[in-house]
């Protein structure tokens, strides 16, 4: 189920809710807070940090496209924030890439994959996108196993990077 509060999109499927991180959320994230979310380790973890400053760079620099940044993963039980997922920029060339971080206390209980198969799932219906790519370190085991489990299949490398990639279904 996708909804939009205050031109914020919100994907919802089973216990897992993708909260879109606005502009103003990504400014206060990557200043240290939590946007007013409650984490489950008390703050967002490195790499969604970082993915909120990329948000902030590309809406000062006026290069934002909404719906394709960053999401907070959020048990759907208690609104709990788990982690974070999204993408490194909008659709170029029918491709988007998507990237995850959870919270240390969070890993293991499938948060990751549930995120990336409602993520995948939402851009892969977007017009014009036919295909996700994300990458890992080829000793980043954990991650392969949530790529695989989420419907990736391994590409070719990028960079030294282990590459995995979803299409959309034929229409």
């Amino acid at each position: 189920m996708v909804s939009y509060e205050a031109e914020r999109t919100v994907l919802r499927e089973g216990r897992v809710v993708l909260w879109e991180v606005l502009p103003q959320d990504a400014a206060r994230i990557a200043d240290g807070g939590t946007a007013g979310l409650s984490w489950i380790d008390g703050l967002p973890g490195d790499g969604t940090v970082d993915a909120a400053g990329i948000v902030l760079k590309a809406a000062i620099a006026g290069t934002y496209v909404p719906g394709w940044g960053v999401y907070c993963v959020l048990r759907a039980e208690d609104e709990v924030a788990v982690g974070g997922i999204g993408f490194h920029g909008p659709p170029l060339d029918g491709e988007v890439e998507i990237g995850y971080d959870l919270s240390v206390s969070a890993r293991g209980a499938g948060w990751a994959t549930d995120a990336l198969r409602l993520l995948s799932g939402w851009a892969l219906g977007r017009p014009g996108v036919g295909r996700a790519v994300a990458t890992t370190e080829p000793s980043n085991t954990p991650s392969q196993g949530v790529l695989s489990r989420a419907g990736y299949s391994r590409v070719s490398d990028r960079d030294g990077l282990w590459a995995y990639e979803l299409a959309a279904a034929p229409e």
